[in-house]
């Protein structure tokens, strides 16, 4: 298990694992500066781990036993048309910005699992992780960026049964 979170003062991705993770790593991991005060770990102040990696993936090309990684992906990359309100470009600012790193993420996959074709890294230093995506564009797309606070029941059974839906596709 893997959990980032950013470091308000560097912007820089800290991954916790382990014998790390507690409930301020969890905090830290999920902290919206807009609605909530920066979680510190060892004087540290942390922000949610997607400012700077969502979710940072280059661990299990080393740490992890695991070659197979599954990604239940739930901002949508792709969005139709051009928001017009306040609100729907705030929803798509932070559906942009939450999504960029993990763009990032794949290419550098793609790259690394070039190099390890091509024989170009030592053996047996890295994986070759193979990725599995779960999205739910289509399902997720009515939903709002405040729809993320929203912990009511109802709520996260509607999502649950809508990851089901997702994943049987």
């Amino acid at each position: 298990l893997f959990i980032s979170a950013t470091n308000v003062e560097t912007g820089q991705l800290r991954v916790f694992s382990d014998g790390e993770i507690d409930l301020d790593t969890v905090m830290a991991s999920a902290c919206l500066p807009q609605l909530f005060r920066a979680v510190e770990i060892k004087g540290v102040p942390y922000w949610d781990g997607g400012y700077g990696g969502n979710p940072a993936l280059f661990p299990f090309f080393k740490a992890a036993a695991t070659e197979d990684v599954l990604l239940v992906q739930i901002n949508p990359v792709v969005r139709e048309g051009t928001p017009k309100s306040a609100n729907e470009i705030q929803n798509r600012i932070d559906e942009i910005t939450f999504n960029a790193g993990l763009l990032r993420e794949f290419r550098s996959i793609a790259f690394v699992k070039e190099l390890i074709a091509a024989g170009r890294l030592p053996h047996g230093e890295y994986r070759d992780i193979r990725m599995h995506r779960i999205d739910a564009d289509e399902a997720f797309k009515d939903l709002s960026a405040s729809s993320k606070v929203n912990a009511e029941w109802a709520f996260i059974a509607y999502l649950r049964d809508l990851g089901r839906s997702a994943a049987s596709d």
